[in-house]
C-alpha cells in the first residue's frame, strides 16, 4: 500500500472536506510531507491538530481495513478509477472557503467513477412541489435512458425525484453525500440509498462514520459539480444550496441549466434569477437537456410545434376563398367572390379545389364551410 494513499487516508482525519488550505498545500508539496508536518504538531495554515484528529490519522491502514469491512473503497488521484473531471477543481476559486482537488473519495458501490463521463446532475429544493418532483423525474429518466448517469444528493424533494427517475429509466445513479458514504442521511432515505449503493454508487470525501454538517454540504456541492458534464437546477429558492452547486459549475466551465417554474412560485425565483441573468440556459425537458450537454449534432430536440392542420397546405388565394366562405348559412360564389376580393371565375375554380380537400360543401349552387375547416 503506498506511502501517498495512506497520508491521504490520514489527512482526511485531521482535515475538513474541501478545505482550500489543506487541498493547497497537499497540491504543493504532497500528501506524505504535509501528514508528516502535520502529526509532529507543526501549526501548518492554521489547520486543525488537535490531538484527538492525529491519533486517528496515525492508523490509516486501520482506517482502510474498517472501510472495506463497511464496502467502501478509496479512490485517490493517479488511480484508474479517479475521475479527470476532478482535476479541474485545482484551477477554480474556492467559494465559500470550500475547494479545491480532494484528497480522495470514498466509494460504495459498483459503478466505478471514471464511468461517470458525461453524466448529469439533477438538483434542486427539498421542498419540492409535485411540479418540480414530475419535471426532475421526467428529466432524469429521459437522460438515463440516453445511457448518461444521474448525479444528486439523496436529499428530499428534487434529490431524490431525480434518483427515483433515473432508476425508473433503467440507468445509473449516484448519490454524493456530505457526510460518510457508510452512513445515511437523511434517515428516511435509507432504502433509497442502499439501492444506490448496491447498484450505482455512494461516493463521500469525508471519512467513513462522520456525520453532515453545514461545511460538508458546501463541500459537498463543488463535487456534484466537478463530476458531471452539466447541471439541471429544478425549483431553487434565492438562498437555496442548488445554487452553490450552479455556482461550482459555472466556475467549472460546465453547462448549467434551469427549468422554469410559475412566476409566483417561491421555490422557483432562483432559478429564475439564474436563467434571467444569463447563467443558465433554459430547458423544459429530458430531451432539452441531451441537447445542451450532448456534443454538436447529437440528440437534437425537435421544435415545439402545434398539430398540422388541413388549411396549412393551402395557397394564398386559397386561404382568401375558404376564409370568405361562411360557417352556416350557405351563399352562392358571388356573395364569396365580393368578400374575398378575387373574380367570381377564380373562387368558383378554387371551392371546387377546396371541396375535394373536403374544406368546403356545395348545396346545389350555394357554399359552406365544412366541418374539418372549422378546426
Amino acid at each position: 500500500m503506498s506511502a501517498e494513499r495512506l497520508a491521504r487516508v490520514a489527512l482526511s482525519a485531521i482535515g475538513e472536506p474541501g478545505d482550500p488550505r489543506l487541498l493547497d498545500l497537499v497540491a504543493q508539496h504532497g500528501a506524505v510531507d504535509v501528514h508528516h508536518r502535520l502529526v509532529a504538531d507543526h501549526d501548518v495554515a492554521d489547520l486543525q491538530t488537535d490531538p484527538a484528529a492525529r491519533r486517528s490519522a496515525t492508523d490509516p491502514e486501520r482506517t482502510l481495513h474498517e472501510a472495506a469491512r463497511l464496502g467502501l473503497r478509496f479512490v485517490v488521484p493517479g488511480d484508474d478509477e479517479w475521475p479527470g473531471s476532478l482535476d479541474d477543481l485545482a484551477v477554480a476559486a474556492p467559494l465559500q472557503r470550500r475547494g479545491g482537488v480532494p484528497l480522495g473519495l470514498w466509494v460504495r458501490g459498483p459503478v466505478r467513477l471514471d464511468q461517470l463521463t458525461g453524466s448529469v446532475a439533477v438538483v434542486g429544493s427539498r421542498s419540492a412541489t409535485t411540479y418540480g418532483a414530475d419535471v426532475a423525474a421526467e428529466i432524469a429518466a429521459t437522460v438515463a435512458e440516453a445511457d448518461r448517469a444521474v448525479v444528486s444528493g439523496a436529499a428530499f424533494g428534487i434529490d431524490q425525484a431525480g434518483h427515483r427517475g433515473a432508476l425508473a429509466g433503467g440507468g445509473v445513479t449516484v448519490a454524493v453525500l456530505a457526510c460518510g458514504a457508510d452512513r445515511v442521511y437523511p434517515a428516511a432515505h435509507r432504502q433509497l440509498i442502499d439501492h444506490i449503493g448496491a447498484h450505482g454508487a455512494v461516493v463521500s470525501e469525508a471519512l467513513p462514520g462522520w456525520a453532515p454538517t453545514r461545511l460538508r454540504f458546501l463541500a459537498r456541492n463543488r463535487l456534484i459539480a466537478a463530476l458531471t458534464s452539466g447541471t439541471v437546477v429544478v425549483e431553487a429558492a434565492v438562498r437555496s444550496g442548488a445554487l452553490n452547486t450552479a455556482n461550482w459549475a459555472t466556475r467549472l466551465n460546465r453547462s448549467v441549466l434551469g427549468v422554469p417554474g410559475p412566476v409566483t412560485s417561491a421555490p422557483s425565483q432562483g432559478v429564475h434569477q439564474l436563467i434571467r441573468s444569463g447563467a443558465a440556459t433554459l430547458v423544459a425537458s429530458g430531451a432539452d437537456v441531451l441537447e445542451a450537454v450532448g456534443a454538436a449534432g447529437e440528440h437534437l430536440a425537435s421544435e415545439p410545434r402545434g398539430p398540422d392542420r388541413a388549411r396549412d397546405r393551402l395557397s394564398t388565394r386559397q386561404q382568401q376563398v375558404l376564409d370568405a366562405v361562411p360557417v352556416s348559412a350557405a351563399v352562392v360564389a358571388t356573395s364569396i367572390a365580393r368578400t374575398a376580393g378575387v373574380g367570381t371565375a377564380a373562387v368558383r375554380a378554387e371551392l371546387d379545389r377546396l371541396a375535394a380537400l373536403g374544406l368546403v360543401q356545395r348545396d346545389q349552387d350555394r357554399w359552406r364551410l365544412a366541418a374539418r375547416a372549422q378546426d
